[in-house]
């Protein structure tokens, strides 16, 4: 098959090569997927970087979400049949050295979720880790019916599919943006109300909004970076949902405001969070895939040939969405 690999980290285009590598079998448990298409999350390109940790494995395939159609399956699979649509996450993730930047993968079946005929290949490779992360900050700690929840980068990948799932689950939603264009995503996507953080009071506009009560829960993409101005429009027993923190990796905790609010915080990265999480993560995102027509941001897509230019543009931090690297092409 063909694929995209590293050996060592580095700049994209010092380190990735495109060639050819065995095509994978499907072992017990597993089932094999004809990638169409593999999306480009900013952990897929800072572990080829090295800006995360040391090399894992002697050889890496990078991007770890993707979506394809199931043509064979391992010993022990009972959830999926070949000829399945799917779209899957963790590909290289958990022990797992082969990503998605390649012809095929082969994967356990609790990994890979059955994709609706509606939703494209490139959809369905933005789903994986921007909506599963999305879906475990919002429900990890049951139903927001009625709650109002604030989602800051609400036209991230994450962001983006956080609004959408927090309308769909009954709460009120803020969503802070930075630019115009990203203001429109965030109401598109079902925002009560949207702040642009560059020129508009964060804190006041949040608690106008909630009557001075303060936001139930907050998904945050960087919570070092947003610390200061998040405790002070948290209501009583709320939750900070933190997935990311590039703006300070190390913040110092203002323990006793936490305390007096009793602010509980979740830290959480997808691949470590339990099974039975993912699992209820996926089965109820397919009910929201089914319930009706949602959104799904590409922001742009590449042929496989073209991987580096992905990473790229991941890399210059401007994106609308997910980049998309086409398995087929």
């Amino acid at each position: 098959m063909k694929a995209v690999w590293y050996e060592r980290t580095g700049a994209a285009a010092e380190v990735l090569r495109l060639g050819e590598m065995p095509t994978p079998a499907a072992g017990p448990g597993e089932v094999r997927v004809r990638l169409h298409a593999s999306g480009v999350n900013p952990s897929d390109v800072g572990r080829r970087a090295g800006s995360y940790r040391a090399m894992e494995y002697p050889r890496v395939i990078p991007n770890s979400d993707g979506a394809g159609i199931v043509d064979s399956v391992g010993d022990g699979v009972t959830r999926l049949r070949a000829g399945q649509r799917v779209w899957l996450f963790n590909g290289q993730r958990n022990g797992r050295a082969f990503g998605t930047a390649a012809e095929y993968i082969a994967l356990a079946e609790h990994l890979v979720t059955p994709l609706p005929d509606d939703v494209s290949f490139p959809a369905g490779a933005t789903l994986g880790i921007p909506c599963m992360t999305a879906w475990c900050c919002l429900f990890g700690d049951g139903p927001i019916a009625g709650q109002t929840v604030l989602v800051t980068g609400g036209a991230g990948a994450v962001g983006h599919y956080a609004v959408q799932l927090a309308k769909g689950g009954g709460a009120r939603v803020i969503a802070t943006v930075s630019s115009p264009a990203k203001a429109e995503q965030a109401r598109l996507a079902g925002a009560d109300l949207v702040i642009n953080y560059r020129n508009e009071d964060v804190v006041a506009k949040a608690l106008d909004f909630t009557g001075q009560r303060g936001v139930d829960r907050v998904i945050d993409v960087d919570f070092g970076g947003n610390l200061a101005t998040t405790l002070k429009l948290m209501a009583t027993n709320s939750t900070i949902a933190v997935y990311a923190t590039n703006g300070n990796r190390t913040p110092v905790l203002p323990l006793r405001e936490l305390m007096e609010k009793c602010i509980a915080l979740r830290a959480l990265v997808l691949p470590t969070l339990p099974r039975p999480l993912h699992a209820a993560a996926q089965a109820d995102i397919s009910k929201w895939l089914a319930a009706g027509k949602r959104i799904h941001n590409v922001a742009a897509q590449f042929p496989l040939s073209q991987t580096v230019q992905a990473h790229l543009a991941v890399e210059k931090g401007d994106k609308l969405g997910t980049v998309i690297v086409d398995c087929a092409r």
